[in-house]
């Protein structure tokens, strides 16, 4: 019982909304359809039924009446002949009901009968209690009258009668103002809906963008309701203090490049006029190593956070690495589907597909480019034919300064960042990096950025 519950709740979940909009719109209307549902079935059903109980009594008193003064003052004519004329002009008259006599031919069979139908009902429980004699009773269709034959001795009472004389006809026009009035209620609460949705949507875009390393919309306000305004302000502290610390980070590491590369700079002067010593060609090499391990990490931290989202030619760049791989001895191909254009930061994506694609490069002899970009992303798959790297230790790779002995890095002569800095680019734009088991023997990356 409880799995089926289980079932029951998940599919119920399914079925619903996702989007806060047309659940909050669910919220409104399910109450107000609810509430008049049971007002019509409660109070009009109640309504209906008394009020043509009562108007159904009122005319079969009118018929039972009729039928009694027929059987107790019978005129004849001169002719021997039954006269009911007076009887039917006091019926048209006084009680509003068209009668004749009619020969006592059979009642015709029973019609079907409407499945919901309060007047039907109630108008022959009346006949039968009042009346007790063999009846046929139609009141099926959009007619304004109603047919009643009642079989009496020797004859049949024919009786026409209006529908509004035993059937509360005018209850529609309750219903056309309740349906009325809450569908202005249901138009003024979409209103103030849509006002109230439309800031945690802005607030939900600013977000979105600023994950993705874009710029905030220009015209994003904290608005809305109490709470809103307040995660709406929350955010907004919260991404100024995210870029205050970026930015002193950035200018911390900015200025301690700065003063090593100043004393590197001066290693490299004396390592210059000191060319007669055997210790040399070791001590530059060192300085080279630091150097490089220096630029390699003040571009890791650093990440190109400043720089401008801008249009990034993918096929111009493909072109270029055409032109690497032609120097590097390497056989490369590329292609793209979609748009060749994408909307990123250009130099920081540019480094990213370098340090990528050039590591393919420097360890293998084959690397394949294949390009996807639509509906919203763009999927680089950059394919290779070299040694891969093992599974277990593929997210090891991404670490900085970690280097395996097999590992691929663009970064052969020293720091290892080269992986690092393309998935914190990568991570950067909103997107992330994989690596995979390539179908060319080597290893696979799988680029995803939002585009």
């Amino acid at each position: 019982m409880r799995r089926l519950w289980r079932r029951l709740a998940r599919g119920v979940s399914r079925a619903l909304p996702k989007r806060l909009y047309a659940r909050s719109l669910i919220i409104v209307i399910a109450p107000m359809i609810l509430l008049q549902s049971v007002i019509a079935f409660v109070f009009m059903e109640r309504h209906w039924q008394t009020v043509t109980q009562r108007l159904s009594q009122a005319v079969t008193r009118d018929i039972a009446a009729v039928i009694d003064v027929i059987e107790t003052y019978e005129e004849t004519t001169e002719d021997g002949e039954e006269d009911y004329s007076e009887i039917i002009r006091i019926a048209q008259e006084r009680l509003a009901l068209q009668i004749s006599i009619e020969p006592p031919d059979p009642l015709p069979p029973p019609g079907p009968k409407p499945f919901f139908s309060i007047l039907d009902r109630t108008l022959s429980e009346e006949i039968t209690r009042q009346i007790g004699r063999p009846f046929w009773l139609d009141t099926v269709g959009n007619s304004n009258i109603i047919e009643i034959r009642i079989q009496l001795d020797g004859k049949v009472l024919r009786i026409f009668a209006r529908r509004s004389q035993a059937y509360a006809s005018n209850t529609h026009i309750f219903l056309l103002w309740m349906v009325g009035t809450s569908l202005v209620l249901l138009a003024i609460a979409v209103a103030f809906l849509r006002n109230q949705i439309r800031p945690i949507l802005q607030l939900a875009e600013a977000a979105d963008s600023f994950g993705k390393g874009r710029p905030t919309p220009s015209n994003f306000k904290p608005r809305g309701a109490e709470e809103i305004r307040r995660a709406g302000s929350a955010f907004v502290l919260m991404r100024e203090r995210i870029e205050r610390q970026i930015e002193q980070r950035t200018a911390m590491l900015t200025g301690v490049s700065h003063d090593l590369r100043t004393i590197l700079t001066r290693f490299k002067l004396q390592l210059a006029l000191a060319r007669s010593k055997a210790d040399i060609k070791a001590l530059d090499q060192d300085i080279e190593d630091m150097r490089s391990m220096l630029e390699g990490y003040l571009s890791f931290a650093r990440g190109d956070a400043a720089e401008d989202h801008g249009a990034f030619d993918l096929a111009s760049f493909f072109d270029k690495m055409r032109e690497e791989a032609r120097l590097m001895g390497c056989e490369f191909e590329a292609s793209l589907s979609g748009k060749r254009e994408v909307l990123v930061r250009p130099n920081a994506f540019s480094r990213l597909l370098t340090n990528v694609i050039s590591n393919g490069f420097r360890y293998a002899s084959t690397v394949s480019v294949d390009a996807v970009h639509g509906r919203g992303s763009l999927v680089i798959t950059v394919d290779d034919d070299g040694p891969g790297i093992p599974p277990e230790k593929r997210e090891d790779v991404f670490k900085p300064f970690v280097r395996l002995d097999a590992a691929r890095n663009q970064d052969e002569s020293g720091t290892g960042l080269g992986l690092s800095i393309a998935r914190d680019i990568a991570r950067g734009h909103g997107g992330d990096i994989m690596l995979e088991d390539s179908p060319l023997g080597g290893l696979r990356v799988v680029i995803r950025v939002p585009a």
